[in-house]
């Protein structure tokens, strides 16, 4: 079995949010980078529990990012990735980037490529649904178990109101949300075999850019909070008739 685990650096949840260049670009200064919670937690260490139980696997790590990702792709490597493929490119348009991993994952030749159901920057959830039709491949969204019999994978997912239990014929394209496998956390092992695990360099190949951003905005500001005393319930019955807005 080989597997594609698709790894994004993504802004720590902490980080103050801010933008330059008329609100057109994101102010990385003080930024502190983490794997995207979703490739980590559960893409990535999905890959690992089914090496577990095969230690023939093989994993390899992809990602699109200039030398900037590199620690981020070493954590990866660090939990469990064999080694890692970054594609030196910087783009925030999904086609783009899902052409760049179509084309790793085309030359070589996956029984299956894991995501993210998304990263926790721009929420898109598009480059799994990308990635497999460039391929060819079917696609699976919003994986919450995974368990591989001969040559099909058996995938529960989320659906509106539910769960189904998906078949499917590898190799495939998964992407992989909470539920699928408990995050771990790198030991001290991992951490130095990391160091010198192969990590290559790949320039991008041609691709359309099919979007752009045009403008950032932040959210408004929250309001205040008002306290109401415990023995004035009648004022609060005032404030729900009248201040609060429904939507």
């Amino acid at each position: 079995m080989k597997i594609l685990v698709c790894i994004s650096k993504s802004p720590d949840t902490t980080a103050k949010i801010a933008f330059t260049d008329n609100n057109t670009k994101f102010a990385t200064d003080g930024v502190q980078w983490i794997i995207n919670p979703y490739d980590e937690w559960y893409a990535l260490v999905k890959a690992i529990e089914i090496k577990e139980k095969d230690p023939a696997t093989v994993i390899h790590l992809v990602t699109v990012g200039l030398a900037d990702a590199e620690p981020v792709i070493r954590k990866a490597l660090a939990l469990g990735g064999d080694e890692a493929i970054r594609i030196n490119a910087e783009s925030q348009d999904s086609f783009y980037i899902a052409s760049q991993i179509a084309e790793v994952a085309r030359q070589g030749n996956y029984d299956l490529v894991f995501t993210g159901k998304e990263t926790i920057d721009y929420n898109s959830a598009s480059i799994g649904g990308m990635v497999a039709e460039l391929l060819g491949l079917p696609y699976v969204s919003l994986a919450l178990s995974f368990e591989i019999n001969g040559t099909k994978a058996i995938i529960g997912r989320e659906i509106e109101g539910g769960e189904e239990t998906d078949e499917v014929e590898i190799p495939a394209v998964v992407s992989c949300q909470k539920g699928m496998a408990e995050a771990r956390i790198p030991n001290m092992r991992g951490i130095m075999a990391a160091r010198t695990k192969p990590l290559k360099v790949q320039e991008p190949v041609a691709a359309d850019s099919l979007t752009s951003i045009v403008s950032f905005e932040l959210p408004p500001a929250k309001a205040g909070v008002k306290m109401i005393p415990a023995d004035n319930p009648g004022e609060l019955v005032r404030i729900l008739h009248e201040e609060v807005k429904i939507i």
